[in-house]
């Protein structure tokens, strides 16, 4: 069988296609060694700093300090400056802004906010009955 130039010339290309999927093969193959290897480390690691978290405390003083932060109560400085009253404002003064402040927020549409002025009017009631003022 005789050999025409476009069969060498296939041939040709077939070799380099060849060598383009073998390397093409390669790089994958570095890809996904290297990925995996590089996962372990950073796994490894990451136990790494949580143990030494542990060892140190840090992670229980976080803890520590979310779980102050999250229940921390309103004082009455807040209390006052969410219904912008004074310490000489009286409780039906107190009890009209609350009522405004409240009434507002509902056709808003904001409960965050009707329940911080609710904690307020809470709290600054409080004050006020320790004090000896009527409500």
């Amino acid at each position: 069988m005789r050999r025409t130039k476009k069969d060498e010339q296939r041939k040709m290309l077939d070799e380099e296609d060849g060598e383009t999927l073998g390397a093409g093969r390669i790089i994958a193959q570095f890809i996904v060694m290297g990925t995996g290897i590089l996962g372990r480390a950073v796994f490894q690691a990451y136990r790494q700093a949580i143990a030494n978290a542990s060892k140190t405390g840090v992670a229980q003083e976080a803890m520590q300090n979310a779980v102050r932060k999250a229940g921390k109560a309103i004082n009455e400085q807040e209390a006052r400056q969410i219904l912008g009253v004074t310490e000489q404002t009286s409780w039906e003064e107190i009890l009209k802004k609350y009522d405004k402040l409240f009434e507002n927020n509902a056709k808003a549409g904001s409960f965050y906010l009707q329940s911080k002025v609710l904690r307020a009017k809470e709290y600054l009631e409080v004050v006020y009955r320790s004090n000896g003022t009527p409500s």
